[in-house]
């Protein structure tokens, strides 16, 4: 089949060149000229395991394509997906002035019959809303229909959750449209549940809270264990062993970040709000959320008695493991704090790098964890990138001026820490650190 996919971020790039990598004719459309200027060199412009090679090799099949140009990219299709950017608006609401924009064009450009398939996030009323706008511009004798297809890519894995995935979601009024994108995953023999438009989009807000109201109740229970001396760790252990509640999402540390679960969760609070319901549960999984962060930033005043002028080091920029995406990155959020306190930030990531220099200032960019460590009066592990996992520790303590670790994903071995002359603080395990007489740190 002929695809037309608009945007080239992670859903999109992922989107296109595993459809290509399926057999399909595919362009991938993108207004970012330099973004189409990387990928037709055969450069990505964000960071996924195992994407670069599916890209390669589609495009030197010729199954995948780059262009800015809509007329080129929709002259063939027969579906067009749009994965496009819904970011935050000031109320926490989506902003879906990037879906109009492709609808409204989409729309003036196409004079065959089309499906548009939305991939983006997007409110619940979208594909109405979309539907509209087209049969206000359409020409005459030009038939559209609107599907709704979530998706449900997790950044550091995305290629294995498309060619894998638990469930494929269609919504759509046109049955027929429905049964044609389809027939698309056929290959994937995966699970597909065809609902309405309404019910499609509302699967995708409902899934993303629901798992970040998990790992925001986790945290809770961290916080609660911390007091009264209960290892969080062995507590979600047995938590998960119970079939009804199961291991996944069960994680304490510096709590949920990403370009997905803050604003999908904002988005659908706003839109419980606007109806007339109180989304009491979703702002208390925000609030938890945050407080994770600000936990973090109170352990080290009251560990080094001051945060003004403290050098302070900082393991991991990204959100997750395996990206660069550092959107709504908890590491950013208390690095900020920090700041805001007087600290001097040194920081390292093995992709992030880059992408968190174009957000923060006044921040040394470090090239390795040992590097980080220099002169610093305590480390915070924010990231759970395995590159982190077994360092030199005795070398990083001798690199460092005071001995304060807060391990911010129980990442690693209390008592391996404690050899190594740390002051080891994880999340909820009910290990303190003790306060220390600032001059001496």
């Amino acid at each position: 089949m002929n695809i037309c996919v608009v945007g080239t971020g992670y859903v999109g790039l992922v989107t296109g060149a595993c459809f290509a990598d399926l057999g399909n004719q595919v362009v991938c459309l993108d207004i970012d000229e330099r973004k189409i200027g990387l990928l037709r060199e055969g450069k990505l412009p964000i960071y996924e395991p195992g994407l670069d090679e599916v890209v390669q090799r589609n495009a030197q099949a010729g199954r995948l394509t780059f262009t800015t140009s809509y007329p080129e990219a929709l002259q063939d299709a027969e579906v067009v997906f749009v994965a496009v950017g819904t970011p935050s608006g000031v109320d926490g609401e989506a902003d879906l002035r990037h879906v109009r924009e492709v609808a409204e064009t989409i729309a003036d450009v196409v004079e065959h019959e089309i499906i548009v398939i939305n991939k983006s996030t997007v409110p619940v009323g979208t594909g109405d809303w979309v539907s509209e706008i087209m049969r206000k511009r359409c020409g005459d004798g030009v038939h559209f229909s609107v599907v709704s297809n979530p998706e449900f890519l997790r950044e550091g894995s995305a290629v294995h959750d498309f060619m894998h995935p638990d469930r494929i979601v269609l919504g759509s009024e046109d049955r027929a449209a429905a049964q044609c994108v389809a027939h698309l995953y056929l290959p994937l023999r995966a699970t597909v549940m065809v609902t309405d438009l309404r019910t499609a989009e509302m699967i995708k807000y409902a899934s993303n809270a629901f798992l970040a109201t998990r790992i925001s109740f986790i945290n809770e229970i961290a916080a609660i264990c911390d007091e009264l001396g209960a290892d969080v760790k062995e507590v979600a252990f047995g938590m998960g062993c119970d079939r009804r509640i199961g291991h996944h999402f069960l994680q304490a540390g510096l709590g949920w970040g990403g370009s997905c679960f803050p604003k999908d969760v904002m988005a659908l609070a706003h839109m419980a709000e606007i109806h007339g319901t109180h989304p009491q549960l979703l702002r208390a999984v925000m609030d938890i959320n945050r407080a994770q962060r600000r936990r973090v930033v109170r352990w080290l005043r009251d560990a080094l008695g001051t945060l003004d002028e403290k050098t302070i080091g900082v393991l991991g920029l990204s959100f997750k493991p395996n990206t660069d995406d550092v959107r709504e990155s908890p590491s950013i959020e208390v690095i900020r704090m920090l700041q805001n306190e007087g600290a001097q930030i040194r920081a390292c990531d093995p992709q992030g790098l880059e992408t968190a220099a174009a957000i923060l200032d006044h921040v040394a960019f470090c090239q390795s964890p040992y590097e980080t460590a220099q002169g610093c009066h305590a480390l915070v592990l924010a990231t759970e990138w395995e590159d982190f996992r077994y360092l030199d520790w005795p070398r990083i303590r001798a690199a460092m001026q005071g001995r304060v670790l807060i391990d911010g994903r129980n990442f690693y071995d209390p008592e391996t820490m404690a050899q190594a002359g740390f002051d080891y603080r994880p999340i909820g395990r009910g290990i303190r650190l003790n306060p220390q007489n600032p001059a001496t740190i």
